[in-house]
C-alpha cells in the first residue's frame, strides 16, 4: 500500500466512524427490520433509532459537498425519508441507499438555487466570526470533518460526489451508480479518475495533511 492509499485509507475509516457514532448503531443487522416496521407503524423510537444512526452520516455527506446549511437540509432529508418510508420495502442497505437518493437530490437542488439565485446570509450576532471564543476551538471541532475532505478538495464535482459518496455514504458502486444516475461503469471509471488525481496530489512520501498545509499549492 502506498503512503497516499495509507492515508486515504485512514481518512476512510475515521469518517465512517465519525459518521456513524461512537456508541453503536441501533438498527444495525437483525434489528433493522423491526425497527423499520415499527417506523413505519409511526413509532416515534424507531424514528428516532434511524436518525441516530443515519442522520450523521447524511450531515457528513451534505456538509463535505458543499451544503451551507448541512442541519438544516439534513432535517429535510429526514422528513421526506419518514414522509414516504410507508413505501419502502428492502434490507438496510437499500434504505442507506433510499436515504443518500433522497439527500443527494436535496443537495442538487441547494446547489442549483444558489447558482441561479445567489446567497442571501443575514448577520448574526451570536455567529459573527470576531466574537468567537477561540479560533483553536472552532479548528478542534472541525478537524475530523477536515481530515475527511482534505483528500477531496480540487476534485470535479462529479467525481467528488462519487468518492463522498462511498466513503462518507459507504455505499456500492451499485448504489453510487442508481443515486448519481449513472452506470456502474461510469462510476467505477468515476472513482479511478478521482484516485489518479488524488495520488498526482500526494505523491509518495506525503499525506493529505502534509500537502493541504504546504502554502507552495
Amino acid at each position: 500500500m502506498t503512503d497516499f492509499e495509507g492515508a486515504l485509507s485512514r481518512a476512510t475509516s475515521r469518517a465512517r466512524a465519525s459518521a456513524r457514532g461512537a456508541d453503536g448503531r441501533a438498527t444495525g443487522g437483525e434489528a433493522f427490520p423491526g425497527v423499520l416496521l415499527a417506523a413505519q407503524s409511526g413509532a416515534s423510537w424507531a424514528c428516532t433509532n434511524l436518525w441516530i444512526d443515519y442522520a450523521p452520516a447524511v450531515m457528513g455527506f451534505l456538509r463535505a459537498r458543499g451544503s451551507h446549511e448541512p442541519e438544516d437540509l439534513t432535517s429535510e432529508v429526514f422528513l421526506a425519508v419518514f414522509d414516504t418510508l410507508d413505501r419502502f420495502s428492502g434490507s438496510e442497505a437499500e434504505f442507506r441507499a433510499f436515504v443518500f437518493t433522497i439527500a443527494y437530490r436535496r443537495l442538487v437542488d441547494e446547489l442549483r438555487r444558489r447558482s441561479t439565485r445567489g446567497i442571501h446570509v443575514e448577520w448574526d450576532d451570536a455567529a459573527d466570526p470576531r466574537r468567537s471564543a477561540s479560533a483553536e476551538h472552532e479548528a478542534i471541532g472541525k478537524l475530523a470533518d477536515a481530515s475527511a475532505r482534505a483528500v477531496l478538495d480540487g476534485l470535479p464535482p462529479d467525481q467528488r460526489d462519487v468518492m463522498v459518496l462511498r466513503i462518507i455514504g459507504d455505499l456500492t458502486i451499485e448504489q453510487v451508480a442508481e443515486i448519481v444516475g449513472k452506470r456502474p461503469g461510469a462510476v467505477k471509471a468515476l472513482q479511478r479518475r478521482a484516485l489518479g488525481s488524488l495520488r498526482k496530489k500526494f505523491p509518495a512520501g506525503r499525506t493529505p495533511a502534509e500537502a493541504s498545509g504546504d502554502s507552495r499549492e
